[in-house]
């Protein structure tokens, strides 16, 4: 009670909480841009996303130690993931397709506690973090405070997004894609194959999950055993936003991010993932409640 009135009495602190809510949301947006990708046209639920996520940030943390600066490591960290999302898929996701889903969900969720293991006995489970080099901006009277990162953050989610909607609407690989996840049967019998944009689909969901770790090392800290919570955070983007709908997921993130940034400063920090995790149990009952009564109108 008492932060609610401080919320109330000083709404500059609501200002903070809100701009900070908004650019952090982006990154979520970023990493969900992948997943919703991978559901739309796989029809995989793909739970190692945070562990993608989580390693992009590796890559960069690496890199930063050899003298690079974490920004131009962006796109490296994106590079490595999209090799690695091919070998996964080689490997093992290309086993699952056409499967059931819920297949596919054992499936990815060993794959990730693989990656934790793996990301554990190489950086071992100690919390890392690498400095941006960016600077801070001040505004209304050095009240509020602006992380350059976080603003670079949401620059690259947005033009991301922007790019993916171009790549999936003009190049043949794009259009390959669309008409892959409409109908993957008809697809394969006009001579796309399918196989081969399976593989590039669920590499660049990898690529771009990379990109977002590289801004979560710069903008908090990464550690082997944390990449549920962005797994749990696409997942609710996506399902708020729908398959296909990259301003909704855009919308959405910012909208979680205001949404965790509030509760964590009126509840505590300490509550701040068991109110992630309390959000999405709201939001599925509230979507199974939403599909019953379509069910009941059909009828």
């Amino acid at each position: 009670m008492d932060n609610l009135e401080l919320l109330i009495v000083a709404p500059v602190f609501s200002m903070q909480l809100l701009i900070d809510g908004l650019l952090v949301g982006s990154i979520f947006a970023l990493a969900a841009y992948g997943m919703a990708l991978v559901w739309g046209v796989m029809n995989i639920i793909n739970i190692a996303q945070g562990e993608f996520v989580i390693l992009g940030g590796y890559v960069t943390f690496v890199l930063a130690q050899y003298g690079m600066h974490p920004v131009l490591a962006i796109p490296f960290s994106a590079l490595t993931l999209y090799v690695l999302g091919l070998l996964v898929y080689r490997i093992v996701i290309v086993r699952i397709v056409d499967r059931d889903l819920f297949i596919s969900i054992l499936a990815t969720f060993g794959i990730s506690i693989l990656l934790q293991q793996v990301m554990n006995q190489i950086f071992t489970a100690d919390v890392q973090t690498v400095e941006s080099g960016l600077g801070t901006w001040f505004l209304f009277d050095d009240m509020v405070t602006v992380n350059q990162v976080k603003v670079l953050a949401c620059l690259i989610a947005l033009v991301v997004g922007a790019v993916l909607m171009v790549f999936l609407k003009t190049s043949r690989t794009g259009q390959a894609i669309r008409a892959t996840a409409q109908n993957a049967r008809a697809a394969r019998i006009l001579g796309i194959d399918t196989d081969k944009v399976y593989a590039t689909t669920y590499a660049l969901n990898a690529a771009i999950c990379g990109a977002a770790g590289s801004l979560v090392v710069m903008t908090w800290v990464i550690q082997p055993f944390i990449g549920l919570a962005y797994t749990v955070r696409s997942f609710m983007i996506v399902i708020i936003a729908g398959l296909g709908n990259v301003f909704g997921v855009v919308a959405s993130g910012m909208m979680l991010g205001v949404t965790e940034n509030f509760a964590g400063f009126l509840l505590g920090a300490e509550f701040q993932t068991a109110f992630i995790f309390s959000l999405l149990v709201v939001i599925l009952v509230w979507r199974s409640w939403r599909l019953r009564r379509k069910r009941q109108v059909l009828r």
